[in-house]
């Protein structure tokens, strides 16, 4: 008998090859928030709250014909030391480290020699880097909550206990952690199990995911029922998949963060991310450099691909609110004036760092010492916050999301485009929207290193304009160009009027260009590619506050480094060179 857990990927390969589906298409568009303790004590009900939070906003993930399988929910919380010390005593084992490191593990269910091998090369490689394993936890699961799909590619769910024997400080442990992870990842690959995935490798977190409703999160995990399971904090997230096949890989949250949107400059910014892999170091990983590439693994998500690219930044030594400042700023260039020329340094030199992931996204996150919450540059995927009186900082993309039991609400509001708030767990300290920002742009002299970047334009001048024809020889450029009537009256002649695209209804019915017996000029072969059918239209108000055709070029640097060679760059108004 054919088992169908074999029969749906190989389907699923089917497609891909024949180039019917894309894993670089997957998006997200979801709900998302965290609850957090300020004082950084774990507790019972941070867990409850988020719990509660996450089975609220379960009408913004979707179910499958079978009623039981959703698109994937999740918690990232705190590792419950109580909880998994007991299971070590009661192995016999005695715990050698205050702290235990624990690891969720997706393993091949139904093919028992790769579980075999997938565990050889978890425990191996955790072995080789100093760590004591206690042994391997079977989740405590309840497989009657899922649906029938969700079931037939459930994975094997298990837990590997095991504790520094090094006493490294906790940045460095969880670096180490990183690296251990990507080693594995890439064994794993060249050996061929695909299947293996590891949902987190931490000492400080460990997440939670799969592919069934939320209001079962916590019927299919028995651990979020113990009343043992404690945390500091909890990031919870409801997936809705709006042009994807759903995975129990790519429910969220990820390692560090989760996401609610779609990032639309996906390839150019894998792309970009392939080139800076040539430059890229950090003195932070030694002798595994190579470790780390690719940094974008293959058949990721945006929101995975994001998560990749915010963990590598953290990992190199950057904190989680510089790492969302780096990825998803905010639209500062044209806000002279409105924003302090201080955090306009800082906002030059991320820009001169790499470039934005742009789309529409919310982000909560969790780098083991920061706890934030932001927004992107549109403000199109909104956040709310509430901080109470004794201590409890709640956000979620809906107001009321998170029940706060009656608790004295001390401050509250939405982010505002392109900001964000943050949490120092070590320090107990709760960021206002520009306290944080006021932190950030202090850390390094951005404005002095700004003055590397040579702006172009003073020093071209203008060229020469003198490029008039007459109607004949204009109308033979134009229709060379692949302009018609339609272009001149209806686009052209607007736009020069009122200085805005005409607005017009939606749809394309023209043939397309491929197949039109009419020259066409080369962007006609073009395609926006992006989730449309959540993504809210940009009018020309909003495109002149957030948009900017500001161009910057240099040679590649390496993102990893905090330095004023990162702003060795040139800048030009437009990316049009020329008028001819």
């Amino acid at each position: 008998m054919t088992n169908p857990i074999d029969t749906y990927l190989s389907r699923r390969r089917v497609l891909i090859d024949a180039g019917a589906y894309d894993p670089i298409s997957e998006h997200d568009a979801c709900g998302v928030g965290l609850v957090a303790a300020i004082d950084g004590k774990p507790r019972r009900d941070i867990v409850d709250m988020a719990i509660a939070a996450l089975k609220a906003v379960w009408h913004r993930g979707a179910v499958a014909a079978d009623g039981k399988t959703g698109d994937g929910a999740g918690l990232l919380v705190s590792i419950p030391q109580t909880l998994f010390r007991s299971y070590v005593e009661r192995m016999g084992r005695t715990p050698l480290a205050p702290d235990l490191c624990a690891g969720m593990i997706f393993l091949p269910r139904t093919n028992l020699a790769a579980q075999d091998a997938c565990r050889s090369i978890v425990e191996s490689e955790i072995i080789k880097d100093g760590f004591n394993v206690y042994g391997w936890r079977q989740a405590p699961v309840d497989p009657s909550r899922l649906g029938l799909r969700a079931g037939l590619v459930r994975p094997e769910i298990e837990q590997i206990l095991f504790c520094d024997l090094r006493g490294r400080k906790t940045d460095d442990l969880e670096r180490a952690l990183y690296l251990i992870r990507r080693r594995i990842e890439r064994r794993a690959r060249e050996a061929g199990h695909q299947e293996l995935y590891i949902s987190s490798l931490s000492a400080r977190s460990i997440i939670y995911k799969g592919m069934f409703l939320a209001a079962d999160i916590d019927r299919f995990y028995a651990d979020l029922r113990d009343p043992n399971f404690i945390s500091s904090i909890a990031i919870f997230h409801q997936r809705y998949s709006t042009n994807t096949f759903p995975e129990w890989r790519l429910a969220q949250p990820f390692r560090m963060l989760a996401h609610n949107g779609e990032i639309n400059t996906l390839k150019g910014n894998i792309n970009w991310m392939k080139s800076h892999e040539i430059r890229m170091a950090s003195a932070a990983f030694g002798d595994q450099q190579e470790a780390v590439k690719p940094v974008i693994q293959p058949g990721s998500s945006d929101s995975a691909a994001l998560d990749q690219a915010f963990e590598l930044i953290v990992r190199a030594g950057r904190s989680g609110p510089m790492a969302k400042t780096l990825l998803i700023p905010e639209a500062w260039e044209k806000q002279q004036g409105v924003i302090k020329e201080d955090w306009r340094a800082l906002y030059a030199y991320s820009n001169a760092v790499m470039e934005p992931w742009d789309g529409p996204a919310a982000i909560c996150a969790f780098d083991g010492r920061w706890a934030l919450a932001g927004v992107d540059r549109n403000g199109l995927r909104p956040l709310r916050y509430a901080l109470t009186a004794d201590g409890v900082l709640a956000v979620g993309s809906e107001t009321g999301m998170c029940p706060l039991g009656g608790r004295e609400v001390v401050k509250q509001g939405a982010l505002d485009p392109g900001r964000m708030i943050a949490l120092d767990t070590e320090e107990n300290r709760f960021y206002e929207q520009t306290e944080i920002l006021d932190l950030l742009s202090a850390k390094h002299p951005y404005r002095d290193w700004l003055d590397n970047v040579v702006e172009l334009e003073p020093k071209i001048g203008p060229g020469p304009e003198d490029r008039l024809f007459p109607p004949d020889a204009l109308a033979r450029r134009q229709r060379a160009a692949g302009w018609t009537i339609e272009d001149l009256d209806l686009v052209l002649r607007p736009m020069a009027q009122t200085g805005k695209e005409p607005v017009g209804s939606m749809g394309d019915d023209a043939p397309l260009a491929v197949l039109s017996e009419e020259y066409r000029p080369l962007s006609h072969y073009l395609r926006q590619n992006f989730s449309q059918v959540t993504n809210p239209p940009i009018d020309p108000l909003r495109e002149a506050g957030v948009m900017s055709l500001t161009t910057r070029f240099k040679n590649l640097g390496n993102i990893l480094a905090s330095d004023k060679t990162q702003t060795d760059v040139f800048a030009l108004e437009s990316p049009i060179l020329t008028n001819g």
